[in-house]
């Protein structure tokens, strides 16, 4: 077995390896059969054997369950290990949901999704796409913060690698140690910023596992070309240190150069276990690395931080589609930000991007159009040196204004965006003050989880009289005002990093480009129908997703071949056709 381990380990990571392979009219590298293009194909359950009997049962990417047929069966030795009843895969899909809706508790909810990943996985697939609209809120915001708490109680078997300060000098031979060696897409955090949450040290492992059920459900990304992560430094939460059922390192978290030593050897590891095209995400890193983090590595590694830039592109994309109802163009809107992080900053970046664009204007001339108000009040001119390197391109010549509701008022934004993480923030006064001078305002109350939300909808509709456009982070139910129903959308980053990840994969990128997410945002923004907008949509129905992620792929890949950055040649006929072909499915495959 070692020796097998070793041969497996050794198995160079090469561009030209990884290209040779490739399946008619789908990936590289199907080895399961996991493509929509080989749902077809009959496969082998093998791993390092071929499959059987319990074993087969015990190994959730072949387990099926009831759904094995009479020769399957006899052919792997499973007669008499199960009841005798065949099952359909969309009956199961029935009874797990029936099971799921019987839990009150959200979080019970969650577990049983994760039980279900960990003993058949095409079924927590198949569940999680046919019913998408009800179990992302579950799966992912605003659950999975609740299971990132608690995450010590709940922790039945790894979902991923835990990397620590104990790994320095060896974290290669840690990443070897997962078994798939095709990595496409990897989702790491060091647990400092997890939502509004603040630091939870390894238990921010439920972001990357949760984003990653997300890559495969909605971005069609195939469950064995992914990785969470968590690099493990410490944490200073006193409270999960002094918790017996903590399961991360006791001790304050490293800072300085420590720390930036143990992520330049990941970074570089990651690239010699899985090569220069393998997609690395940030995820819920603290502002103070979070940004320089992306600066040192964006230039030498296909990566890109979601809470900057893939929050930005959700929330322009809701910008643009909210502007047939309250016309002109982008640059024709002032925006006003409550909260300076790297969820504002980020949104206020690709925001002034758009606007430079497509006025013809420098960036600095767009970020004019752009102000800020952070703890201290309006970030302005005269707090330039006190600033963080971040927010100084939002100083603007302007009075101070101590809080938000005065700089609503001597500013008057027609766009109004929250990223503050603090509940209430957008009071009575302020969303009347906007309603006030804007026949139709924007209104974003981006903080997750939900108890963290700016605003409700029903106060977003209320106080501005029914005119306000709202989208929220979190998930809000409709809302009756004055006769009419309004469907709050959700500004949620699973309609864009989906799309971005399968958009890299397909093309070949070995870098991600700000112009890319650009692409992604506006490719998003112009999916709405008139109807939905009618009705207060700003986001399309989740019960669209893949289809929306192929046509985001296909556009992100079409940005990539333009800019060069593409290495899958030659470039596809048909970008779009070729990203569905390429889309993970969760359908039971025939084995042999």
């Amino acid at each position: 077995m070692e020796s097998q381990l070793n041969e497996i380990r050794a198995t160079p990571q090469g561009l030209d390896k990884e290209d040779s392979s490739a399946t008619p009219h789908g990936g590289i590298k199907d080895r399961y059969g996991e493509d929509t293009a080989s749902e077809n194909q009959m496969v082998t359950p093998w791993v390092r054997m071929v499959a059987s009997g319990v074993e087969l049962l015990r190994d959730p990417r072949f387990n099926k369950g009831l759904a094995f047929t009479e020769d399957e069966r006899d052919h792997h030795y499973l007669r008499g290990l199960l009841p005798p009843v065949h099952m359909s895969q969309e009956l199961q899909v029935q009874r797990i949901m029936h099971n799921i809706r019987q839990c009150e508790d959200p979080l019970d909810k969650y577990v049983a999704l994760m039980e279900l990943q960990e003993r058949n996985e095409r079924l927590f697939y198949k569940v999680l796409v046919d019913h998408v609209t009800e179990l992302l809120p579950v799966v992912y915001t605003p659950t999975v913060g609740e299971a990132c708490q608690k995450y010590g109680i709940i922790f039945r078997r790894p979902h991923g690698l835990y990397i620590s300060l104990k790994d320095r000098g060896r974290v290669l031979d840690v990443l070897k140690n997962w078994p798939e060696t095709s990595v496409q897409v990897i989702v790491v955090t060091d647990g400092e910023r997890i939502l509004g949450l603040g630091d939870l040290g390894l238990q921010g492992m439920g972001i990357p596992v949760g984003k990653l059920a997300l890559y495969t459900a909605l971005g069609g990304i195939r469950p064995s070309a992914c990785l969470p992560i968590t690099i493990d430094v410490g944490t200073n939460n006193e409270e999960l240190m002094n918790d017996p059922m903590y399961l991360g390192l006791r001790q304050k978290r490293v800072t300085g150069q420590a720390y930036d030593d143990l992520i330049e050897e990941f970074m570089t590891s990651v690239k010699q276990a899985y090569g220069e095209k393998v997609l690395v995400q940030f995820e819920d890193f603290a502002n103070h690395n979070a940004f320089r983090l992306l600066a040192k590595y964006a230039s030498t590694h296909l990566t890109f931080n979601d809470d900057i830039q893939g929050t930005a592109a959700v929330a322009l994309a809701g910008v643009v589609a909210a502007l047939p109802l309250t016309g002109g163009t982008l640059a024709d809107h002032k925006f006003l930000f409550n909260g300076a992080g790297e969820a504002g900053t980020g949104i206020a970046e690709i925001i002034a991007l758009e606007v430079s664009k497509q006025g013809k204007i420098t960036l600095d001339e767009a970020r004019k159009k752009i102000w800020m108000v952070d703890s201290k009040g309006l970030i302005v001119k005269s707090r330039f040196e006190s600033l963080a390197q971040f927010k100084k391109d939002y100083a603007h010549e302007h009075k101070e204004c101590k809080d938000l509701l005065e700089a609503t008022k001597a500013l008057k934004p027609s766009v109004l965006i929250g990223t503050s993480g603090q509940r209430g923030t957008f009071t009575k006064e302020v969303l009347e003050a906007v309603a006030s001078f804007n026949k139709r305002p924007i209104i974003l109350a981006l903080s997750n989880p939900t108890s963290k939300s700016e605003c409700t909808a029903q106060e977003a509709y209320t106080h501005t009289e029914g005119r306000g456009i709202f989208a929220s982070g979190s998930p809000f139910d409709p809302v009756e005002y004055k006769g009419k129903t309004f469907t709050p959308g959700q500004s949620n980053n699973a309609y864009i990093f989906p799309g971005v990840g399968l958009g890299c994969i397909i093309s070949g990128a070995i870098r991600v480009h700000d112009d890319m997410f650009l692409a992604a945002s506006v490719a998003l923004g112009k999916i709405l129908t008139k109807e939905q907008l009618d009705q207060g949509m700003l986001y399309p129905p989740l019960e669209n997703i893949r289809d929306i992620s192929a046509h985001i792929a296909a556009s992100v890949a079409e940005k990539a071949y333009t800019l060069g950055l593409a290495t899958r040649l030659p470039q596809p006929a048909d970008l779009l056709e070729y990203a569905y072909s390429c889309m993970y499915s969760p359908a039971y495959r025939s084995y042999r």
